[in-house]
């Protein structure tokens, strides 16, 4: 499973960054677009499995969905696609030239208690 690894990359980053900064993580913020070739439900299940034997075991993993937006040329403007089978601007029909958004796998922010 695709998703244990990257769970286990996160935990890794996280433990790191924890390390330097007084207190307990009790959740991390993750941004996840749906080009970014994970399945959320099945990175959440992948999480709770591989937090087991880490420093993080029972810290919340708080997914955030990004849309899909596309720079379309003819309206020259970004565009919110409606089916990531359909990369078209939903205005003009014109097919995107560019990716703007919907391809992230970042950690935005951990929340900490003191300790």
């Amino acid at each position: 499973m695709h998703e244990l690894s990257v769970a286990l990359s996160i935990i890794e980053g996280v433990e790191e960054e924890a390390a330097r900064h007084p207190g307990t993580v009790e959740a991390i913020h993750l941004r996840l677009g749906p080009l970014a070739g994970i399945v959320k439900e099945a990175l959440l299940s992948a999480w709770e499995l591989a937090c087991e034997s880490s420093t993080l075991a029972g810290v919340r993993l708080v997914v955030e969905d990004m849309p899909i937006i596309v720079y379309c040329p003819t309206c020259q403007a970004n565009q919110t696609v409606t089916s990531m089978q359909w990369m078209c601007c939903p205005v003009c029909d014109t097919p995107a030239s560019e990716i703007i958004q919907g391809q992230e796998l970042e950690v935005r922010a951990l929340e900490m208690r003191d300790g």
